[in-house]
C-alpha cells in the first residue's frame, strides 16, 4: 500500500495553493479557476491551516444562501473543521477519512504547515494502479 510520503515524492512539483480567511469569495473563486482545483485551503498569519474552501462550500454557503461573492469573506464561508493527514498515512486511510467525513480533499502536514493535498481523484488513481499491479502479480504467479 502507497504512503503518502511516496505520493508527496512523486508529486514534487505540484504547487500547494492557499489563500487568507480575510479575502472574499470571489478571489478564491479566481483562483481555484486558474490552478484548476476544486478546493483552496484557508491559512492564517502564519501560514497555519485553519480551513478548506471547496466548490461544495461555494454552493452550499454562497449560491443557495443568496450571498455576494465579493462581499463575503472566506472566513464566514470556509469549512473550519479541517479534516488532515501527514506523510506516515497510507492512501487506503485517506479514502476511509474521505468516505466518513464525506469530503474530497486532505491537506498534508508536517509540524503544522502544508506539505501537500491530496484529492479523491489522487486516491483512486493510486488505488486502481495497485488494483491492477496486483492482478498482474497474481496473473504472473498463476501461470508460471
Amino acid at each position: 500500500m502507497t504512503y503518502l510520503e511516496d505520493f508527496l515524492k512523486h508529486n514534487k512539483k505540484r504547487q500547494i495553493w492557499t489563500i487568507s480567511k480575510d479575502q472574499n469569495v470571489m478571489q478564491a473563486l479566481i483562483l481555484m479557476s486558474e490552478k484548476n482545483i476544486g478546493a483552496i485551503i484557508i491559512i492564517d498569519n502564519n501560514d497555519f491551516p485553519i480551513g478548506i474552501f471547496s466548490e461544495r462550500d461555494y454552493a452550499r454557503k454562497v449560491i443557495l444562501k443568496g450571498k455576494n461573492s465579493k462581499d463575503t469573506l472566506l472566513d464566514e464561508v470556509m469549512t473550519k473543521e479541517l479534516v488532515t493527514v501527514t506523510r506516515d498515512f497510507k492512501v487506503d486511510q485517506c479514502m476511509g477519512l474521505m468516505i466518513e467525513h464525506r469530503i474530497r480533499h486532505l491537506p498534508i502536514l508536517e509540524n503544522k504547515k502544508v506539505v501537500g493535498i491530496i484529492s479523491i481523484g489522487d486516491v483512486l488513481k493510486i488505488m486502481i494502479k495497485e488494483q491492477k499491479d496486483l492482478i498482474d502479480h497474481l496473473q504472473k504467479f498463476i501461470t508460471s
